[in-house]
């Protein structure tokens, strides 16, 4: 049984940034924008600094998804962020395969500081996706 989805929906850990992403994310709860209370949320200070092995062990830990909310070209720590989240994607997803995950478990977005709109639209098309797949 997959934890989460029968009532729920599926359990997301959302990997967001500090100086980009989690503005985002804090002004779509004051604006009262809704996603699923299954989406959990870790700041890290940049999306490129994220290992494979967190996101494996988010699924170990019974996560559906993954959700990478990376810095894109904002980020305030260098201007390869968005290629190195991007590699670390592809290589978590390929770790993945490997282990008989589905790579459309794990996803990455660029979300802005005032982007909380397009956050949620994110997780809530990521949720119905989840829905859909196959653990």
């Amino acid at each position: 049984m997959t934890i989460g989805k029968v009532n729920d929906g599926p359990r997301i850990l959302v990997f967001s940034t500090e100086k980009i992403s989690d503005p985002a994310i804090d002004m779509a709860g004051m604006l009262k924008l809704h996603y699923p209370p299954t989406v959990y949320t870790i700041s890290v200070p940049c999306s490129s600094a994220i290992k494979p092995r967190w996101v494996l062990h988010a699924f170990e830990q019974g996560f559906d998804g993954v959700f990478i909310a990376a810095d894109g070209t904002d980020c305030p720590y260098g201007d390869s962020c968005t290629e190195k989240t991007g590699e670390l994607t592809r290589l978590t997803q390929e770790m993945m395969k490997e282990k008989g995950m589905d790579p459309a478990r794990l996803k990455m977005a660029a979300i802005c500081s005032v982007c909380s709109e397009a956050f949620i639209k994110h997780v809530k098309s990521f949720v119905e996706k989840l829905m859909k797949t196959p653990n």
